[in-house]
């Protein structure tokens, strides 16, 4: 009988033992209930709000966890581990199979000038040599804060406080967004924003009451950076869409568009517009319709690409292109065609284009052509250049062209590369002054008159 027991006593005292001990194998079970820590709450004062989330030990032995830490100095965020506070904490132990929380506490002043709109920082958990991070995120300055939204029936947006974009914003296909005079639209990096139904932008002509859209990062080095957020996407089913004195910055590809309109009006129009500083496009047409007036398109990695056809008119633009630290001017400043690769099989459609009284500009690269059009096929290609100024060695065709100023410096008012500062205004001697023909736009980009008789080309009157 002893011989039977003494077998088993051994063993238990051996489990035991086992569950005193710690586990030291990285792959060892650890479930931590969070890799994000969101604060979604808005203060309107002073305050604090705590989140919390679980270390969870699945194992038969004890865990040490050797470290958990802020990452950040001088962070918004405070730390309470079972009882224990700080930035750290180090060497706590988590029974077999139990588990231990972890509290999470913000602290913002929302009237602090300096916050960005999302207050970020990321919290380090390191154990048995293996290092596992959550993510923090909180709101700081007040605003309007957007996440993952739906535009599912009309609505507007008024210039009471920012708004901040998060995931995705989305218009439903049978749903107008209206977006009054002096709105910030300040968009996350991984937020694209889709118009499956109608965008009207109702900007006025003072700076102060432009809509600006860009990216919601605002500290430097972050706050100029090209691709800081995806881009405004018309879907197909999108129609009537107007965008007056709107300021589109920083995105990836700023307006990309599909398809013709489901309406008899252009899928898009475009008055008195900046779009600037897009990564790869600042416009991007398949197969769309879009009228544009007074429009300055600068600096993005393709200024305008329009292909597979397609119905456009763009009057008194300036396309403009400086190869610069974020962008590098490889390609010309207006690309148009009438068909598009698909398998490496080319899909044509017919293609209308009038271009009137624009300037297509680009230095600082490695592009002749600022102007490059491409046919394949046997669709109806026309395609109008009504008093240009561009940089060209040779002039593009298939196209009709009217009274071209060929590689005459516009002499804009001032460029500074060095300083990312560029004003695209003509200066008194710019051969662009008066070399317009007469059209039914009556103002410029600034909202000054432009005259009865002779305009000047490109977004800008001379004053």
């Amino acid at each position: 009988m002893l011989k039977m027991i003494l077998p088993a006593i051994v063993l238990i005292l051996a489990l035991g033992c086992r569950k005193d001990s710690f586990i030291s194998s990285p792959e060892a079970s650890v479930i931590i209930t969070a890799d994000t820590l969101k604060f979604d709450t808005l203060f309107v004062s002073s305050g604090s709000t705590f989140r919390s989330f679980r270390i969870k030990n699945e194992n038969n032995q004890k865990l040490r966890i050797s470290s958990i830490r802020l990452m950040g100095n001088n962070s918004a965020y405070r730390l309470n581990v079972d009882g224990m506070q700080g930035p750290r904490t180090d060497n706590i132990e988590i029974d077999a199979n139990d588990s231990i929380h972890v509290f999470v506490q913000v602290n913002i002043d929302p009237a602090a000038g300096n916050l960005p709109f999302i207050v970020r920082d990321s919290l380090e958990i390191t154990y048995n040599g293996v290092r596992r991070v959550v993510q923090l995120e909180a709101w700081g300055q007040n605003a309007h804060f957007l996440r993952d939204y739906i535009v599912g029936a009309n609505e507007t947006w008024n210039n009471d406080l920012p708004y901040v974009i998060l995931g995705f914003l989305y218009v439903d296909s049978n749903a107008v967004l209206s977006v009054n005079a002096g709105c910030r639209v300040y968009v996350h990096g991984n937020a694209p924003i889709v118009i499956a139904g109608s965008l009207r932008v109702n900007g006025l002509r003072d700076t102060a009451n432009h809509v600006v859209f860009r990216g919601d990062r605002l500290d430097e080095p972050y706050s100029n950076l090209p691709a800081a957020w995806p881009g405004i996407f018309f879907a197909a089913s999108s129609a009537n869409n107007l965008l007056q004195y709107a300021e589109i910055r920083n995105a990836y590809q700023a307006i990309a568009i599909t398809d013709p309109s489901p309406s008899v009006n252009p899928k898009l129009q475009l008055s008195e517009c900046i779009i600037d500083n897009a990564y790869d496009a600042g416009i991007v047409g398949i197969n769309s319709s879009i009228r544009a007036q007074n429009c300055q398109i600068s600096n993005c990695g393709k200024n305008i690409v329009l292909v597979k056809g397609g119905d456009y008119q763009f009057t008194h633009c300036t396309v403009a292109s400086y190869g610069n630290n974020f962008i590098a001017h490889r390609e010309p400043v207006l690309l148009l065609s009438n068909f598009i690769n698909v398998n490496n099989n080319p899909v044509a459609a017919n293609l209308s284009a009038v271009f009137r009284n624009c300037i297509f500009w680009g230095q600082n690269g490695t592009v002749d052509n600022e102007v490059m059009l491409l046919k394949n096929g046997n669709t109806a290609f026309n395609v109008t250049f009504d008093h240009p100024l561009w940089k060209v060695t040779t002039v593009p065709a298939p196209a009709t062209v009217i009274n071209a100023l060929n590689n005459q410096d516009p002499r804009f008012d001032s460029v500074d590369v060095g300083r990312n500062f560029y004003n695209f205004r003509l200066k008194a001697n710019s051969p662009a002054v008066n070399r317009g023909v007469p059209t039914s736009v009556l103002i410029d980009l600034d909202g000054n008159p432009r005259p009865v008789g002779m305009p000047d080309l490109g977004c800008f009157e001379f004053r």
